[in-house]
């Protein structure tokens, strides 16, 4: 019997389960069995950090039975290194932070600069820099949806790497205007994942070019499994 293909779906900073929804026809038509995670930082509550966050994706994955590629996109590659759980055979890090123990989002930026309970709506011009190539209809769409998210997140610190005991890849956005691009330069030089692939594009794949990324997921998924 075929080993099932279960996927989850982390999001990024500001967004919600509701960025995957043109990606997720392309994941089924190629067999993956798809949920997603709605992270507490981005969910309306202000409080909750990236630890919360990490115990959301825990939780979640404690739901499904057999083995699970997670994929995060951006911010949401933080808390997903945080977690932890024994079914993850695959992490994938799209266009996200793959950082080490003892870092948050702000740290290796030389961060915090702000309040502690600050809550961060996002930038003057989000359609520039997430979804600079995604059809304009769909672009105000995401928009409208983007959510506040806790400062917490941003700065609470990893006590776990899980690229180092799990396969993991970064798939990297070509003309990504989002990640900080030394971040993004150490995962590769210092060859914090396993694969690394790359996508044309902006930050945001899903909206982009999702049959693209459905397609690459594929491929990423069997270097990381073989």
């Amino acid at each position: 019997m075929p080993e099932p293909k279960n996927l989850v779906l982390v999001p990024g900073a500001w967004h919600g389960p509701w960025c995957w929804e043109p990606l997720l026809p392309e994941l089924a038509g190629r067999g993956w069995t798809v949920s997603t995670v709605d992270l507490p930082s981005t969910a309306g509550d202000p409080a909750a950090g990236m630890h919360a966050d990490a115990r959301a994706i825990e939780a979640h994955l404690a739901t499904i039975d057999g083995p699970v590629t997670l994929l995060a996109h951006s911010y949401g590659g933080i808390p997903a290194t945080e977690a932890s759980a024994p079914n993850v055979r695959a992490l994938v890090y799209l266009a996200a932070h793959v950082l080490k123990t003892g870092e948050s989002l702000v740290s290796p930026l030389g961060g915090p600069w702000f309040p502690p309970e600050t809550e961060f709506v996002p930038g003057a011009e989000p359609h520039a820099a997430l979804y600079h190539d995604v059809p304009a209809d769909l672009a105000a769409e995401a928009v409208a949806h983007l959510r506040p998210q806790s400062a917490k997140a941003f700065t609470e610190q990893l006590t776990r790497e899980a690229w180092r005991d799990t396969p993991s890849a970064l798939i990297v956005c070509d003309d990504d205007r989002a990640m900080p691009e030394p971040i993004v330069k150490r995962a590769i030089e210092e060859e914090l994942t396993d694969v690394v692939r790359h996508l044309p594009g902006s930050h945001s794949p899903f909206l982009a070019r999702p049959a693209e990324l459905a397609e690459l997921l594929d491929d990423v998924v069997a270097a990381l499994t073989s």
